[in-house]
């Protein structure tokens, strides 16, 4: 699906991402100017300017490249982490890492994304632990 032609009509890239969370799809645009992905979802191309933009399915695979623990109290909710991702693409984004304690999310950790749920119930980009993560960087 290209968005080139009609970069300025329509439902913007925002929408269009959550459009297709909410059908369990993980999208990332890329460039067909340049050739590269870009994340967050934009008009023009981040790296070129470029408008020939089109979605297409993110691999799902990255890795950590930062992690931080946001400490709250149990009646609040507990920790969470807060994680940026290097997916294999070429992105970064900002996320958090699921199935795994706090304290074993490190920077290095290979990844793998899935459509989850947001706080308030909304899709979202989440990342488990990929099967390989024993081999993880320190």
């Amino acid at each position: 699906m290209t968005d080139a032609a009609n970069w300025d009509r329509g439902p913007g890239p925002d929408a269009m991402f959550a459009t297709f969370l909410a059908a369990g799809e993980f999208r990332i645009q890329h460039c067909g100017a340049c050739g590269r992905h870009v994340f967050y979802p934009r008009v023009a191309c981040s790296h070129c300017g470029s408008v020939e933009l089109r979605w297409v399915a993110a691999s799902g695979r990255g890795v950590v490249h930062a992690v931080s623990v946001v400490q709250r109290r149990e009646d609040k909710g507990g920790p969470y982490n807060v994680v940026l991702v290097d997916l294999d693409e070429g992105p970064r984004m900002m996320s958090r890492v699921d199935g795994l304690a706090h304290d074993a999310v490190r920077i290095g950790l290979p990844v793998r994304a899935r459509v989850g749920t947001g706080v308030n119930g909304e899709p979202c980009v989440v990342f488990d632990a990929a099967a390989d993560s024993a081999g993880a960087r320190q």
